[in-house]
């Protein structure tokens, strides 16, 4: 599929999907809704399905009850061309949110801050400097709790079940950086079908985890595909649900095909209807049957 990101971040929200990404696109520049879907008849009610592009990064949220809420086990760092845009980000981003570490000079980097938004999404925004920007936004995952010291275990996993991939710099913990282990990852990079990806470990005492308000999709063209990736991330058998699983480090994921996107762009309200009762009998999706729903 060539340039096409294939691994789509999506976001549970209770009700405010629609308000969220309105907000995400005034904030950030060259950035736009771009399909808004309702499905009925959900075990949540009527759901709002929101796909919206910020700086070039695909989003997809979803208004679905409030069953989850976003902590910073994952996170987006936005790197910025100007200190003038981290400013600009920072104010419009922590308005109302949560700042866990406030915007200044660090030794890793000129001008950074780490803030939760209004509706508690986590963002890291930082000064580029004179690196080129190949991606604005880049999902960063923190291990902590149970599975914190595990960064470079579960990078090396993901980086052996995704084609494209690889592993890039590595920083680690060093003496006298209690309660870090020296030598686990305070900061890594690495690649997924060619997409930008960070991730950490954290030894602090934190009050959260991966859960399912942040989950992240995979777009597949066959049910070959559907199937090799579900074989391979799924390692949780109760939260096997509507093309969700969890991988063996608690973070949830969406296989989906990616055939189902247009069915629900482009079907009439039937059809999204007979589509959506379809998927919800479904733990890992079964493509011809959608498709079968979908033609009636």
């Amino acid at each position: 599929m060539g340039a096409l990101k294939r691994i789509v971040p999506h976001l549970w929200y209770d009700k405010e999907a629609r308000e969220a990404a309105e907000f995400y696109c005034a904030v950030f520049p060259d950035s736009t809704i771009t399909n808004v879907t309702t499905l009925r008849d959900t075990p949540s009610g009527d759901c709002d399905v929101v796909s919206f592009e910020l700086a070039g990064q695909p989003f997809v949220a979803i208004s679905a009850g409030p069953l989850f809420r976003f902590n910073p086990s994952v996170s987006f760092l936005v790197a910025c061309r100007t200190k003038g845009e981290v400013d600009d980000l920072w104010r419009a981003l922590s308005e109302g949110g949560a700042v866990l570490m406030p915007l200044d000079a660090y030794p890793f980097n000129e001008r950074y801050g780490w803030t939760t938004d209004r509706y508690g999404l986590s963002w890291q925004v930082m000064h580029a400097g004179d690196r080129a920007i190949r991606q604005a936004i880049t999902p960063t995952l923190m291990f902590t709790g149970k599975v914190g010291g595990k960064t470079e275990e579960a990078i090396t996993f993901y980086t052996s079940v995704f084609r494209n991939a690889r592993v890039g710099h590595i920083v680690r913990y060093g003496k006298g950086e209690e309660p870090d282990r020296e030598g686990t990852v305070k900061h890594a990079t690495f690649e997924l079908l060619g997409q930008q990806f960070a991730a950490m470990d954290s030894a602090r005492a934190h009050p959260f985890a991966f859960n399912e308000a942040i989950s992240l999709m995979v777009s597949c063209d066959t049910q070959e595909e559907i199937d090799y990736y579900w074989s391979r991330l799924s390692y949780v058998l109760e939260a096997e649900q509507c093309g969700w699983l969890k991988d063996p480090y608690g973070l949830s994921w969406q296989i989906v095909p990616s055939g189902m996107d247009e069915m629900m762009r482009r079907g009439s309200r039937e059809q999204i209807a007979r589509v959506t009762q379809a998927f919800l009998a479904m733990k890992k999706f079964d493509l011809a049957a959608l498709q079968r729903a979908y033609e009636g």
